[in-house]
């Protein structure tokens, strides 16, 4: 059975991520929330966006919890169950201007944001997997086109096909979470803009996410694939004979008279 230690080590040896993986919890009592997390506004006195969390636990190592208090980013309210849908949401004004062209587009652009039960969870925690103290409902990488790739490799490695993935630029911590949790399956994500601005998030930088359930089929596929030959990092194929330009062609034969008329 995996744990997460192994996952971690399993993780370093394939993908080589630059950053912790995390091990993110959705959880139904604040009382459940680690004691010895870092609370943004209790430990650091400011609010946060989600990403920023996720961006702060990655890169810092560190475990946090938040809940609505703990958090200022509007978009989020609506989609984790923090707040009820208003109308000024659902028709679109708080997309239209940035992300669409008018409201109409904006409340189909909101209608595929992923939702969780208004009411059913109280807060995040999250955690580098060495540092966990809880069973995770998902698994977040951050990593290169190339990392990613290799995920998405192992996560094909016993069934094959394709993974399913949605973009629409905006609210990836929907997408690293509940989209996660809700459809079960692991898949890529493009961080946001908000991820980007708040989060840190290179322009580098792609997302794995999968369900802490998907975990042990993702490693025996990586082991899989690697032995197979696929690597990160990607091997480059070298054993080839370079061309140059005319000028040092020219040069090569003015070495090669040299060394004839030298008799060497």
């Amino acid at each position: 059975m995996l744990d997460l230690k192994t996952l971690d080590q399993a993780l370093g040896q394939y993908v080589r991520p630059a950053t912790f993986p995390l091990a993110i919890q959705m959880v139904e009592r604040e009382a459940d929330l680690d004691p010895k997390a870092r609370r943004p506004r209790r430990d650091l006195g400011i609010q946060v966006t989600i990403c920023q969390a996720i961006g702060m636990a990655r890169r810092y190592g560190w475990a946090l919890a938040v809940t609505p208090e703990d958090l200022n980013c509007p978009l989020i309210f609506i989609p984790f169950g923090f707040a009820a849908p208003v109308p000024f949401s659902e028709q679109g004004h708080a997309c239209a201007g940035l992300y669409t062209a008018t409201p109409e587009a904006g409340a189909r652009s909101e209608t595929v944001v992923p939702r969780l039960p208004r009411g059913k969870y109280r807060g995040i925690q999250m955690a580098p997997l060495n540092r966990t103290s809880f069973t995770p409902d998902v698994i977040c990488v951050y990593g290169n086109s190339a990392q990613v790739m290799r995920l998405v490799q192992g996560a094909l490695w016993h069934e094959g096909g394709a993974l399913t993935s949605l973009s629409a630029g905006r609210i990836d911590c929907a997408e690293i979470i509940i989209r996660t949790l809700l459809a079960g399956q692991p898949h890529y994500i493009l961080p946001c803009s908000g991820d980007r601005i708040f989060g840190l998030a290179e322009d580098d930088e792609m997302i794995f996410a999968m369900p802490w359930s998907a975990a042990e089929r993702v490693v025996d596929g990586l082991k899989g694939t690697h032995q197979g030959g696929i690597r990160y990092p990607v091997p480059k194929f070298m054993r080839y004979v370079p061309q140059y330009p005319d000028s040092y062609e020219q040069l090569r034969q003015e070495l090669l008279r040299s060394e004839a008329e030298s008799g060497e």
